[in-house]
């Protein structure tokens, strides 16, 4: 889990990327966070966890549970030191709409709304929204539960990274997936729709079309030798074994097949820089001809000139 400080530090370098890139990478760099009711990126310290417990507008349950997640608050110890959400440093806390609004804020997006079911209610901070039948699978994307009791109201809210992919903050900042927990609508924010698909299929051999040739290609720029398919759309053989060398070189799973981490390694990788080999002339007189046919023989990739 990183620290409220290694985010930041991160979310300061990455800026040569698009706004969906951007959103995915601070989502991920928040998981395990806590989850405060009301917070919206507060540090968890003890301080900041009992302001939020005893506030007259947070449930008792909610309170209670502030309170509990605390080894300080709960006076198990005296200290943060130990405590899952103290990884070295303060992390953050957040509920859920504190979660969207957060981490889009630092790409230049402010959600409008206190709670889930009035950033949903307020058009300004969208594009476009709808049922999550028609969710635009290559688009971040906030996604919505609707109360099942009261329709007028959205019950939680998360973050749709592609892929089938949502991060959002019940608990913790955790990973989810849209065939899980009835998500029920989705809505693209204002300033980040028209950004590039950030989502490519998981591809492997036998694979073909233009997300083959956009992995050719990342690779071939990585340095990765294709010839003579080079980009020609077609996952075979050749493909295949750059895939493997990218995967065992950067600590993946070797399976040659490009699914969400290998597409986010190659995306983000750089290529290898490698000085060209020094060569160097020498003259050596007076060699007999068995000493220049011995040189020959050691040096069998060297030039040398009998003259």
């Amino acid at each position: 889990m990183n620290t409220a400080e290694r985010v930041t530090e991160l979310i300061s370098g990455w800026t040569d990327m698009s706004k969906s890139e951007k959103v995915i990478k601070i989502a991920k760099a928040c998981l395990g966070w806590s989850y405060v009711w009301g917070g919206y990126g507060q540090l968890c310290t003890p301080s900041n966890r009992k302001g939020y417990a005893e506030r007259t507008s947070c449930p008792a349950d909610e309170s209670a549970v502030i309170i509990s997640k605390c080894q300080v608050l709960r006076n198990s110890k005296s200290k943060c030191d130990g405590c899952t959400y103290y990884p070295g440093g303060a992390t953050r806390f957040f509920d859920c709409r504190g979660f969207t609004r957060w981490v889009l804020s630092h790409v230049g997006i402010n959600l409008q709304g206190a709670g889930a079911t009035s950033q949903w209610n307020d058009n300004t901070n969208w594009t476009k929204k709808g049922p999550i039948s028609e969710l635009p699978r290559d688009k971040v994307c906030v996604l919505f539960w609707q109360d099942k009791k009261d329709k007028s109201k959205m019950a939680h809210t998360g973050l749709y990274l592609g892929g089938n992919v949502i991060i959002h903050c019940s608990g913790e900042v955790k990973y989810d997936t849209l065939d899980t927990n009835g998500w029920t609508h989705y809505a693209i924010p204002r300033g980040i729709d028209g950004d590039v698909p950030v989502w490519r299929p998981t591809i492997r051999k036998g694979s073909s079309g233009d997300d083959v040739k956009y992995c050719q290609q990342l690779l071939m720029k990585l340095g990765y030798d294709l010839s003579p398919y080079n980009d020609d759309g077609r996952f075979g053989t050749k493909t295949l074994n750059a895939v493997l060398a990218f995967q065992k070189a950067n600590g993946l799973g070797v399976d040659g097949v490009v699914g969400p981490m290998t597409w986010d390694a190659l995306t983000g990788a750089k290529p290898v820089t490698t000085e060209p080999a020094k060569t160097y002339s020498v003259t050596i007189k007076g060699l007999s001809k068995a000493k220049t046919d011995s040189l020959k023989k050691d040096y069998p990739n060297a030039t040398i000139k009998e003259e």
